[in-house]
Protein backbone atom coordinates (compact mmCIF):
# COMPACT_ATOMS: atom_id res chain seq x y z
CA UNK A 1 0.00 0.00 0.00
CA UNK A 2 1.27 3.48 -0.90
CA UNK A 3 0.58 5.62 2.18
CA UNK A 4 0.93 8.92 0.28
CA UNK A 5 -1.74 7.86 -2.23
CA UNK A 6 -4.03 6.61 0.55
CA UNK A 7 -3.70 9.88 2.47
CA UNK A 8 -4.27 11.78 -0.78
CA UNK A 9 -7.49 9.87 -1.40
CA UNK A 10 -8.70 10.64 2.13
CA UNK A 11 -7.64 14.28 1.77
CA UNK A 12 -9.64 14.57 -1.44
CA UNK A 13 -12.72 13.10 0.24
CA UNK A 14 -12.38 15.44 3.23
CA UNK A 15 -12.07 18.42 0.88
CA UNK A 16 -15.15 17.41 -1.09
CA UNK A 17 -17.13 16.70 2.08
CA UNK A 18 -16.24 20.21 3.27
CA UNK A 19 -17.43 21.77 0.01
CA UNK A 20 -14.09 23.16 -1.16
CA UNK A 21 -12.58 22.99 -4.62
CA UNK A 22 -8.88 22.32 -5.12
CA UNK A 23 -8.50 25.89 -6.34
CA UNK A 24 -10.08 27.32 -3.17
CA UNK A 25 -7.83 25.25 -0.90
CA UNK A 26 -4.77 26.17 -2.95
CA UNK A 27 -5.58 29.86 -2.61
CA UNK A 28 -6.02 29.54 1.18
CA UNK A 29 -2.58 27.92 1.41
CA UNK A 30 -0.95 30.32 -1.07
CA UNK A 31 -0.08 27.74 -3.71
CA UNK A 32 -1.28 26.85 -7.17
CA UNK A 33 -4.08 24.37 -7.79
CA UNK A 34 -1.52 22.13 -9.50
CA UNK A 35 0.68 22.13 -6.39
CA UNK A 36 -2.23 21.23 -4.14
CA UNK A 37 -3.37 18.54 -6.59
CA UNK A 38 -0.04 16.76 -6.09
CA UNK A 39 -0.92 16.21 -2.42
CA UNK A 40 -4.24 14.59 -3.32
CA UNK A 41 -2.56 12.44 -5.96
CA UNK A 42 0.12 11.24 -3.55
CA UNK A 43 2.96 12.77 -5.56
CA UNK A 44 4.11 15.04 -2.72
CA UNK A 45 3.81 14.26 0.98
CA UNK A 46 2.36 16.72 3.46
CA UNK A 47 4.41 18.06 6.34
CA UNK A 48 3.08 18.22 9.92
CA UNK A 49 2.03 21.85 9.72
CA UNK A 50 0.14 21.28 6.46
CA UNK A 51 -1.65 18.28 7.96
CA UNK A 52 -2.62 20.32 11.02
CA UNK A 53 -3.94 23.24 8.97
CA UNK A 54 -5.83 21.05 6.49
CA UNK A 55 -7.44 19.14 9.35
CA UNK A 56 -8.63 22.42 10.86
CA UNK A 57 -9.96 23.63 7.50
CA UNK A 58 -11.81 20.39 6.74
CA UNK A 59 -12.82 19.74 10.37
CA UNK A 60 -11.25 16.28 10.45
CA UNK A 61 -8.56 14.64 12.56
CA UNK A 62 -5.18 13.34 11.38
CA UNK A 63 -6.59 9.86 12.09
CA UNK A 64 -9.24 10.56 9.46
CA UNK A 65 -6.58 11.40 6.87
CA UNK A 66 -4.30 8.50 7.78
CA UNK A 67 -7.31 6.16 8.13
CA UNK A 68 -6.10 4.76 11.44
CA UNK A 69 -8.51 2.27 12.99
CA UNK A 70 -8.21 1.36 16.68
Amino acid sequence: MDIAKEIGKNLKQARKDSGYTQKQVAEIFHMTQQQYSRFENGVFELNYLQIKELCKLFNVTPNDLFDFKY
